[in-house]
């Protein structure tokens, strides 16, 4: 998770980067409530675009883990929209739903039940 953190942040940055031509090169203000809509999106093409193309992110490939879904092949956009929406529900959880791992009989947290998903061994 910290390793797709710092890669998610170099994503954002870039993806910042890409709006500096339309704001003439002036940082995007505060009350400017479409730009955290936009880092969201990004941070679900980024973690989508791995879950659904081969099940791993980088970092996941780093550990030998992989998303797999409920069809026990990689995950669907469907799946991989609605595991994102339920991590941000478990962070807003204050980590409760990844917590949740420690005391679930298959180690899955809210958001692996809530789309049906499961991470693997990858080796």
């Amino acid at each position: 998770m910290v390793y797709d953190g710092v890669l998610l942040t170099a994503v954002l940055f870039a993806a910042t980067a890409v709006l500096l031509p339309f704001t003439g090169g002036q940082a995007i203000g505060a009350g400017q409530s479409w730009y955290p809509a936009y880092l969201v999106m990004v941070a679900f093409g980024y973690f989508g675009w791995f879950w659904t193309h081969g099940g791993q992110t980088l970092g996941m490939r780093t550990w030998n883990l992989r998303l797999v879904g409920s069809g026990r092949g990689g995950a669907s956009w469907a799946e991989a929209l609605v595991r994102f929406v339920g991590a941000g529900l478990s962070w807003l959880a204050l980590g409760m739903g990844f917590l949740w791992m420690l005391v679930d009989h298959d180690s899955q947290a809210w958001h692996d039940h809530l789309s049906r998903t499961s991470i693997v061994d990858a080796s």
